[in-house]
């Protein structure tokens, strides 16, 4: 599906940076540095409310038959000091031959834009956002709200974070103007960090999602017996996750540096189990550069309608390749240029790049002009500035 292409879904999350700049943060928080985290006193306090800065972003993720390139936007201005209000424009320009498409159907180009705006809000020990975003393609168009809350509790030692968000899809199809449909989506967030010690910090964050409405592809076909029925699947969805985090600060004699560690667990109704695991070490190389790198491992099942040629007729079929098992690694390394070092002047640039190469190899979906199972290689590139002012 042009709109909704799953290898887009999964390796360009990379790219999907807009919720990220949202955070309290800006880019280099989103793309996880965790020396964001550890390397800052952790007198933080969470009611501090965003820096005033501007960011430009030009990415490139070619992996799998897509290539997407774009650039990012993002302008954050504080009102009063008690208000931050963000404006933010993401562009993707897509290049499709994926698997699916290509075994499926014709190569396209398409072009897909995404907007954001948000407001954050200080009022004692709680920081306040809520936030409207939209995306539009030919034939996709998603609108999300949301809205989220962070108390400071026990003298700034403790942060609990709440948040929930309310999305709607307006599916399409090409040439056929009277097929339409939409998906609704829900996501309730929980979570606690927690300052263990003057080096140590330690995050456990909490979602359940739920989706309902069309949650398949109009172009997605399945096998059944060797032939090519259209794919059916529900249209309800619940999920569960929860990720655990641990930042610390290990420098000594003048030396900066961190290390990260997490943990994600995912499992929903459609019997989708997945576990993400990755660790990273961030490193100052005097006041100017910081350097970061990383490795992510992913496992996932299949889903409890997937099959690659069911042998039976069933009320639910599908032979979409992100609901079967499949591993993946990623490995990424990000360099942060500051010109001049940190200096206590009102504005400050900062220059930033990354890139990852990742590795996905699925279990039970062929490919079916080899028959062998399929797997790709794909890398993301992102060259972006931060003007803090």
């Amino acid at each position: 599906m042009a709109a909704i292409d799953d290898v887009r879904r999964l390796a360009l999350r990379g790219l999907a940076l807009l919720k990220g700049l949202l955070s309290n943060g800006g880019l280099l928080k989103a793309l996880g540095l965790a020396s964001g985290a550890a390397l800052m006193a952790p007198t933080a306090r969470a009611v501090d409310l965003p820096e005033d800065r501007a960011e430009a972003m030009v990415h490139v993720y070619n992996g799998g038959g897509v290539r997407a390139t774009g650039p990012a936007l993002l302008v954050r201005k504080s009102l009063a000091d008690k208000f931050s209000v963000t404006g933010a424009l993401y562009v993707d320009m897509v290049s499709n031959a994926s698997i699916d498409v290509v075994t499926t159907a014709s190569p396209y180009r398409e072009n897909r834009t995404e907007w954001t705006m948000g407001v954050d809000h200080a009022v004692q020990d709680a920081l306040l956002h809520v936030g409207v975003s939209r995306s539009s393609e030919p034939d996709y168009t998603a609108t999300t709200v949301s809205a989220d809350i962070s108390q400071e509790v026990f003298g700034g030692m403790s942060t609990i974070s709440l948040g929930f968000a309310r999305g709607q899809d307006d599916v399409g199809k090409h040439n056929e103007v009277a097929w339409n449909d939409r998906a609704r989506h829900w996501q309730y967030r929980l979570g606690l960090t927690q300052i263990l010690s003057p080096r140590w910090v330690l995050s456990v964050n909490g979602e359940a999602l739920a989706d309902d409405g069309y949650l398949g592809s109009p172009y997605r076909v399945a096998q059944v017996f060797g032939s090519a029925v259209p794919e059916r699947v529900p249209r309800t969805r619940n999920g569960r996750a929860i990720k655990f985090r641990l930042i610390g600060d290990v420098g000594s004699d003048g030396l900066r540096s961190a290390v990260r560690a997490e943990y994600r667990y995912y499992r929903d109704t459609w019997a989708v189990q997945a576990h993400t695991v990755e660790a990273g070490y961030s490193r100052y190389f005097g006041d100017a550069w910081l350097a970061d790198g990383y490795v992510r491992f992913n496992r996932q099942s299949d889903a409890l309608f997937f099959s690659d040629n069911a042998d039976s007729e069933t009320r639910y079929v599908t032979r979409n390749r992100q609901l079967s098992a499949f591993t993946g690694t990623s490995l990424g390394a990000k360099l942060t240029w500051t010109p001049g070092g940190p200096t206590a002047q009102a504005w400050q640039l900062k220059l930033h790049g990354a890139l990852e190469v990742l590795r996905f190899n699925y279990q039970h979906f062929t490919d079916i002009r080899t028959g062998r199972p399929y797997g790709f290689t794909g890398q993301v590139l992102q060259l972006y500035a931060t003007a803090k002012f």
